[in-house]
């Protein structure tokens, strides 16, 4: 089996090698492509993964090119986990939208927004090399944002999957609160990428008992904590929201928060040279203790749990995946990609019955999906007003002056990725 990461030299990518390591009977590669353009970060990349792979005992040979091409020439699968832009992209993402008193965050709201017209046109041109390569090998995302770049895959008839790593950490964050193995806790996951609630949490499979109350009253307090979220909103809402939503429950407070400290990006970057630094060391071996901060927990598990399940492997039957709608919440079009439990095999996923969904979550999921297909025309044809519509629509910024505003900033910050501008 041949799997390719585009986006091979990202400081994440160990994380992933450790996976494909230690969970080598689940997804037996024999062979693992990088592909970067980034020949000194890969470089180096390259060099940690294969001594993972070598103290692990894992006979896969692990290859890296900056020729995307070759790298994905008989692949069976294309992990994305690219970033258009590097940091410095995701760091203005983060700091003008602030300028205007709206959310600097780069997969919600105008800095979301900005990322999907960067990324959109380049993955769909990745997607169509891998096509040309071997129509039949699926393409897994997780390049955010997820929901609206899994969309446009989709729609161009690509056989592809979207990927975040949200609810696989709030699996192990259940299993630990009440003592599970995580395998035998099945949540109830629904929304949209980035905008999802665990409206159940059940032991032993989508049939089995729902001990989410149980949770919320003997742990509601730790889960609110980490979600930085007040006790009291849980309880009203009885159900753990996605700690993306802090971003529309608290935009106000979370503006705030974000003009007083560095950004998130500023951090990662600074994580991510002395991560390089490390991976240039011949004696690292393993993934280091400081890659658990740089984000993505979980991801390896879940990326290998994905990938066996659609090559016929020993994936887990059910899996929380972006896919396409097809009726599953039935006051979404057809083609909106939704984030959802999923019977996962050779031929795709299929999500599971969802309950009603509360008028509290489906308006905002509607919202959502309304300007994420507006923020996917914007991406793939271009024009300030298209942009600017995506803006008006979106609930964390509404307002005409702001979305004025917001979309002459978004171009000027973009213009080298915007072929249109």
């Amino acid at each position: 089996m041949k799997l390719t990461v585009v986006g091979g030299g990202s400081t994440y990518t160990p994380e992933l090698i450790d996976g494909f390591a230690r969970l080598r009977d689940t997804l037996p590669v024999a062979e693992l492509v990088l592909v970067d353009p980034a020949a000194e970060r890969l470089e180096l990349v390259g060099g940690l993964a294969r001594r993972i792979f070598a103290k692990q005992g894992h006979p896969g040979r692990i290859a890296t090119t900056a020729d995307l091409d070759a790298g994905v020439e008989g692949a069976d699968a294309v992990l994305l986990q690219l970033r258009v832009g590097g940091q410095a992209a995701r760091q203005q993402d983060e700091t003008w939208p602030l300028e205007c008193g709206c959310v600097g965050q780069e997969t919600t709201g105008a800095g979301g927004l900005a990322k999907a017209l960067r990324t959109v046109p380049v993955v769909l041109d990745i997607a169509e090399r891998v096509r040309r390569a071997n129509p039949n090998a699926w393409i897994i995302d997780f390049t955010n944002p997820v929901g609206i770049v899994t969309r446009a895959l989709l729609q161009a008839g690509h056989r592809a999957v979207g990927l975040c790593n949200v609810a696989i950490g709030f699996q192990r964050k259940f299993a630990a609160l009440l003592g599970a193995a995580p395998q035998d806790i099945h949540l109830d996951h629904v929304g949209l990428n980035h905008l999802t609630w665990e409206t159940g949490v059940r032991l032993g499979g989508p049939e089995g008992d729902d001990v989410l109350p149980q949770l919320l009253a003997r742990h509601g307090d730790t889960i609110a904590g980490e979600l930085r979220l007040p006790r009291p909103l849980l309880d009203r809402l009885g159900v753990v929201p996605s700690y993306y939503l802090r971003y529309y429950y608290a935009h106000d407070a979370v503006v705030r928060e974000l003009r007083t400290k560095p950004s998130r990006a500023a951090e990662v970057a600074e994580m991510e040279r002395q991560l390089l630094e490390m991976y240039g060391d011949p004696a690292l071996d393993e993934k280091p203790a400081l890659l658990a901060k740089r984000g993505g927990a979980y991801y390896s598990e879940a990326a290998v749990d994905l990938a066996a399940a659609l090559l016929g492997g020993a994936g887990s039957p059910y899996q929380v995946v972006n896919t396409a709608n097809r009726g599953t919440l039935p006051f979404l079009p057809d083609d909106a990609v939704i984030e959802v439990q999923a019977a996962v095999g050779p031929k795709g996923p299929v999500p599971l019955p969802v309950p009603a969904l509360d008028p509290l979550y489906a308006g905002l999921v509607a919202n959502v999906t309304a300007y994420e297909d507006l923020a996917l025309r914007a991406a793939l044809h271009g024009g300030r007003d298209r942009v600017c519509q995506a803006l008006l629509a979106h609930p964390l910024i509404g307002q005409y002056e702001y979305a004025e505003e917001l979309t002459d900033r978004l171009i000027a910050h973009n213009r080298e990725h915007l072929a249109w501008a």
